[in-house]
């Protein structure tokens, strides 16, 4: 028995998109010139601050929406520090509802695509990254709005191999595995189960009956 409304995917893309493979390419050569946000930047000032210098053992969440994911990785890994990071500050701002007891966390608003270039830039020693149902933006002339199709997935894949992607649409899981593919990052896909679901997205498309899918890219690390 359902008891969520949420609504499947709809898509007039029906297997990996045929251009894929040259995009991802063509954005592997490139590289990104744009100025970082101040917002970010201040943002990430911030965090190395709490960091207090030590820049090892942490994992991202990014795209949180209001954090209940990144409490919950928190929560699963006690010996790290977890950033989570949104655009959104109205999201962001509802964290508290969500907010765990655990102080190895730290949810905050930023741009994703410039603060994974600071990541990057800064050698950060990033364990695990986590992508959790980000938008698909299923449309078939959609595709280099998503992360792998995109030219952040330069920085993406530079950040760290351990990269945990979740989607209710299995199109997306696979073109990103090919996607990592190219960077030489191999991944395995499972079918999410057990009765815990990590972000509220994650619970209302299990509620209604809808399939979400789980990539794991990378060999996964002791905890």
């Amino acid at each position: 028995m359902t008891t969520g409304n949420s609504r499947a995917i709809s898509t007039n893309q029906q297997g990996v998109h045929e251009k894929l493979d040259d995009v991802v390419k063509k954005y592997k050569t490139s590289e990104n010139l744009r100025p970082i946000g101040e917002h970010t930047q201040a943002a990430f000032n911030h965090v190395c601050e709490w960091l207090n210098g030590d820049f090892s053992n942490i994992i991202l969440d990014s795209c949180c929406g209001v954090g209940e994911s990144t409490a919950n990785i928190a929560n699963a890994y006690p010996t790290h520090r977890v950033i989570g990071l949104d655009k959104s500050a109205q999201r962001v701002d509802k964290h508290g509802h969500y907010a765990a007891g655990q102080d190895n966390y730290r949810v905050i608003r930023a741009d994703v695509n410039d603060f994974w270039r600071l990541v990057r830039r800064h050698q950060w020693q990033v364990h695990k990254h986590f992508l959790l149902y980000p938008n698909p933006y299923p449309k078939k002339t959609q595709v280099q709005k998503r992360w792998h199709a995109s030219a952040a997935m330069v920085d993406l894949m530079a950040i760290t191999p351990h990269i945990e992607v979740r989607s209710n649409w299995l199109v997306y899981l696979l073109e990103f595995a090919q996607a990592a593919q190219q960077y030489g990052i191999q991944s395995d896909i499972i079918e999410i189960t057990g009765d815990k679901s990590m972000t509220p997205f994650e619970r209302k498309y299990r509620a209604s009956g809808q399939v979400c899918w789980q990539l794991l890219c990378g060999q996964e690390e002791s905890r």
